[in-house]
């Protein structure tokens, strides 16, 4: 409740982006004060049991819900989001270069709709800032996937070598890695998921990876993240693309620019709608990736959760991990918990004794 009635009314008063920034830096403090992030422990962490932990992609996750791209670009607060109850995060989007991103104002509280509008552009330091800070952390309490992209000056039948730098560059600092495709913001990006484009990119990003992979001697995990607004015939293409490239996984879904059903005065601001309005429309994107690859293509669910039942809705619909962005910021850190306590009494109600148990129930 502290978060509700003290941090969210300051938080609410101000710009979005000064406050995002701002929580930014509270968390890269609690690394540096003596037992900050163990306070935050104490106080919003979520203790590991064994119906919620799952190992996926080579990595054991203490939860299954963790921190979507975008919140942590930089990887700057990667111990403070570790203390709050994630199972796992990712960090970025991160390009080659560092750049700034669109003009401001980018992002927009969209408050009757519970939703943010967001046209960011990948603004961030670049890789070799990133790969810095994650290096400088160490050994760290949860899996931390690096989201990459490619730089807006890059045209898209270059965009393979910057997915390939990003990965060069940072694969000895992230868990698992991320190919962001799918985001509104950059021109021209979500043309790569589909045609020739999509399956010529994946095909250098495994080579990078299997060459990284031959030199560092540790194998590592690639997903690829993509978009709800496709039709049903460009998301089969999708799919069937993204498992033959011998991808590891995807996360389902990017921001929508859907406005349906939206009642905001701030509806009308270009950008990727992220929050509660997306929350069906992903979970029926898991559902159909599911049921066309029979549960072999492990799914990230991310979009609308704000509940342990819209987790679970994910869960049974395809998605053996989960995500949450917008909850964080309307709901605060105390929405772990309550996520967590949400799926741990709906496993126990369906009978089931692990999360694993649960997914793909829908289809089954």
């Amino acid at each position: 409740m502290l978060y509700r009635h003290l941090g969210k009314p300051i938080f609410f008063k101000m710009d979005p982006e000064k406050a995002h920034h701002l929580v930014i830096s509270g968390l890269n403090k609690s690394d540096l004060v003596p037992g900050g992030n163990s306070a935050m422990r104490l106080m919003y962490g979520v203790p590991e049991t064994a119906d919620l932990a799952v190992d996926l992609f080579g990595q054991h996750f203490p939860t299954p819900v963790g921190l979507a791209a975008g919140l942590d670009k930089n990887a700057e607060a990667v111990g403070g989001f570790s203390s709050i109850g994630f199972g796992f995060m990712e960090v970025g989007t991160v390009t080659p270069k560092g750049q700034p991103g669109n003009d401001s104002p980018r992002l927009f509280r969209l408050l009757p709709d519970e939703a943010l509008i967001n046209r960011m552009g990948f603004n961030n330091e670049g890789a070799d800032a990133m790969a810095r800070r994650l290096k400088a952390l160490g050994k760290r309490r949860i899996p931390v996937a690096v989201n990459i992209g490619r730089n807006k000056t890059t045209p898209n039948e270059s965009a393979h070598e910057d997915y390939r730098q990003c990965i060069r560059t940072l694969y000895r600092y992230g868990d698992f890695f991320v190919v962001n495709i799918s985001s509104p913001n950059t021109p021209d990006l979500r043309s790569l998921q589909h045609g020739s484009e999509l399956s010529n990119l994946l095909a250098q990003v495994k080579e990078e990876m299997e060459l990284q992979h031959k030199q560092s001697g540790i194998s590592k995990s690639l997903l690829v993240k993509i978009a709800p607004d496709v039709s049903d015939g460009e998301l089969e293409y999708m799919v069937h693309t993204i498992a033959d490239a011998g991808m590891d996984g995807v996360i389902a879904t990017n921001t929508t620019l859907s406005r349906e059903g939206l009642k905001s005065d701030k509806a009308g601001e270009t950008g990727g709608l992220s929050g509660k309005p997306l929350r069906d429309r992903s979970t029926e994107i898991i559902s159909r990736i599911y049921r066309q690859t029979g549960g072999k293509l492990p799914i990230i669910g991310s979009g609308g959760i704000f509940t342990g039942q819209d987790a679970y809705d994910k869960i049974r619909a395809g998605a053996s991990l989960v995500e949450i962005y917008t909850a964080l910021i309307y709901e605060g850190p105390e929405v772990n918990r309550r996520v967590h306590a949400g799926l741990r009494k709906l496993l126990r109600q369906d009978g089931f004794s692990h999360i694993l148990e649960a997914v793909g129930a829908d289809h089954h």
